[in-house]
């Protein structure tokens, strides 16, 4: 009774019960019949095995085999309820292998009408080519029937598919990183409540947050030939690099472990089973097609996920040119890394090092090419007539956030004791004079090494403090300096001239500020003055509303005069204060000096070996120069009040 239906459905199924029908009449088999004998009991049991032989013939000349089924008996099963009229449910996971099965089986509409392949067909067109999520749960679904769904063009039909829909979709839903997205919608739609109702915008958030999530999960579960070839065409599409680059981060994420330091184990389950080739060759993969340039969606978690892949590429001892594009990238894009992304230890032998500074030196050397070229760019967009202030400040702050970075990183491998000073020399100087407003952390990084390399000659030790730059130190910092006693002779000497000579220049400022400010203030009340009498004899024949018009605005004058005045004042007395803060300061130097010479009584102190070593003589009592000048000021000011 099953061959009835299956054969007025399949073309193959009639085919082969027919061929089969064929074979058995073809085939003469001799019946020997049953011996008469008088022993009714051996009479019976050749009957009954006489009719189980014709039973069995029976069933042998419609007994066919179906080798290599696809998609196995669950589609035969789901063929077969079509088949005897049964409503079957179709989705996007179960309809490619179906429609590979009904292509087997030849269930064609020139065989019986409305035939499942035209119904497979008509879902997929209907159903799973207008939905990008259908699409890719439908490409996963097509591993299982490769050979068939290629041959049938299905699989290039769906990758062509995810790539329009991907590609006409709002950019919002693949900004990446894909985490921050999600925590932004939620926070969003968390704040999205009035008095506990739930309002529209928190529905559009929440719906917004199911699609990230869901669309790039999917997306992770495909086989990495399937990913390989969604990613080119992806990229011949001219797909934005955004999205590429969320893609491979995202299947990243998935299926290679150590790509973040807070979870060492890859969030797939079947990512435990992949070997070390096969995550090597995924890996290389992933970095061979992430887009070179910086993305406008880059982020200090893009970053991080960049240096967990680089940290990844030196375990699994991926190639050099995965290695220097993977460096390039990150050098982009450095000023959105932090501390920790840079401290990536030392996986090989030949450095001695706890971490890899040799990395790290490649990494800002690729940002400073990078500044260079937006540099190029704005001065051909400024020969141009365009305006490159755009370029300019984002150059500067970029350059600033990695001058502090790289100062931390110094601080932190400064106390590793294998660390030669040749390598820390060479990565303090490497970036230039605006990386940094103030030397303090370059200090810091300095004193941390010579602290942890006692040892070091004199000679070193100067080389080493030659990359601070005197006049970028704050007064704390200098202050330290000053009684600093790793630092050589001369690194002190320097701290200390500079230092008392930015004292003499700010109290040389501020006493001819404080002396020139009331002489400025009368002669400009006194130029107003003459002025308005002037302009008021020259209008004395004018009308009486002119007239009227002129007395407002000299009231008008008077008060803004008044208001200078307050304001010069206030002036006079915030410079009376710096000026008192200033002698402070400068009689604790006097202090460190007197201590200076005390400690070293041999040799005529400090001062005669910086005369040996520098041949210039320092003076230093340098802040009692305008000590007099101080006082008589303040006399003729007493007096003054007093008048």
């Amino acid at each position: 009774m099953l061959k009835f239906p299956l054969i007025s459905k399949s073309r193959k199924i009639d085919r082969l019960i027919e061929e089969q029908g064929k074979k058995s009449s073809t085939v003469t088999v001799t019946k020997q019949k049953p011996r008469v004998t008088g022993n009714e009991i051996e009479e019976e049991e050749e009957t009954e095995e006489y009719q189980d032989q014709q039973d069995e013939e029976e069933e042998d000349r419609y007994q066919i085999s179906l080798q290599d089924f696809p998609g196995g008996s669950d589609a035969f099963e789901t063929a077969a309820k079509f088949c005897y009229g049964v409503k079957i449910d179709l989705s996007s996971s179960t309809v490619v292998p179906l429609r590979c099965a009904a292509e087997f089986l030849e269930m064609t509409d020139e065989y019986s009408e409305d035939n499942l392949i035209s119904k497979t067909e008509r879902f997929l067109s209907q159903s799973v080519f207008k939905s990008l999520k259908a699409s890719i749960k439908a490409l996963k679904s097509c591993e299982s029937v490769m050979t068939l769904a290629e041959s049938l063009g299905i699989v290039e039909r769906l990758i062509d598919s995810i790539a329009l829909r991907a590609s006409s979709t709002d950019p919002t839903l693949f900004g990446w990183p894909v985490n921050d997205g999600i925590v932004e919608a939620k926070g969003a739609s968390a704040q999205a409540l009035w008095n506990g109702i739930e309002t529209g915008l928190r529905r559009k958030a929440l719906a917004r947050t199911s699609n990230v999530e869901s669309w790039f999960e999917d997306l992770a579960l495909l086989s990495l030939p399937l990913f390989k070839r969604l990613i080119s065409t992806l990229k011949r599409r001219d797909l934005s690099p955004e999205v590429i680059e969320s893609c491979l981060m995202c299947y990243a994420k998935k299926y290679i472990p150590g790509t973040s330091r807070s979870n060492r184990k890859p969030s797939s389950s079947l990512a435990a089973a992949i070997t070390e080739s096969e995550q090597r060759e995924l890996l290389e993969t992933i970095i061979s097609n992430l887009p070179l340039e910086k993305t406008h969606s880059s982020s200090s978690t893009a970053t991080r996920l960049l240096f967990g892949l680089l940290r990844t590429a030196n375990i699994l001892n991926a190639s050099e040119s995965s290695k220097a594009a993977l460096e390039k990238k990150i050098g982009f894009q450095l000023e959105q890394a932090t501390l920790d992304d840079l401290l990536i230890p030392s996986y090989s032998y030949l450095n001695e090092t706890l971490y890899d500074v040799d990395c790290i030196e490649r990494i800002l050397g690729y940002f400073l090419d990078g500044l260079e070229e937006r540099n190029a760019a704005g001065i051909e967009a400024e020969n141009e007539g365009n305006n490159d202030n755009i370029i300019n400040s984002s150059r500067l702050p970029a350059l600033m956030l990695v001058g502090k970075l790289i100062d931390g990183y110094l601080s932190e491998i400064a106390s590793d004791a294998n660390l030669k000073p040749e390598k820390f020399y060479n990565l303090a100087i490497s970036l230039p004079d605006q990386a940094r407003n103030f030397d303090d952390g370059l200090y810091r990084a300095v004193d941390v090494y010579l602290k942890a390399h006692p040892w070091i000659p004199e000679s070193e030790r100067e080389k080493i403090c030659g990359v601070l730059d005197c006049q970028k130190l704050t007064l704390e910092a200098c202050t330290h300096a000053a009684q600093n006693e790793r630092l050589p002779l001369r690194a002190v000497v320097q701290v200390l001239f500079f230092e008392q000579l930015q004292l003499r220049h700010a109290i040389a400022g501020t006493l001819l500020a404080a002396e020139t400010a009331p002489m400025n203030a009368g002669r400009l009340s006194g130029t107003r003055r003459d002025d308005d009498e002037e302009e008021k004899q020259q209008q004395q024949d004018e009308e009486e509303r002119e007239a009227m018009s002129r007395g407002e605005q000299g009231s008008t004058t008077w008060r803004a005069a008044v208001r200078e005045n307050q304001v010069l004042r206030l002036d006079m007395d915030s410079m009376r204060t710096r000026v008192h803060q200033l002698e402070r300061e400068c009689s604790t130097m006097k202090k460190v000096i007197q201590k200076i010479e005390k400690e070293n009584p041999r040799g005529s102190g400090w001062r005669g070996s910086l005369n040996k070593r520098l041949g210039c003589k320092f003076k230093t009592q340098v802040c009692d120069s305008h000590e007099s000048t101080v006082t008589e000021t303040r006399r003729r000011r007493h007096h003054h009040h007093q008048e």
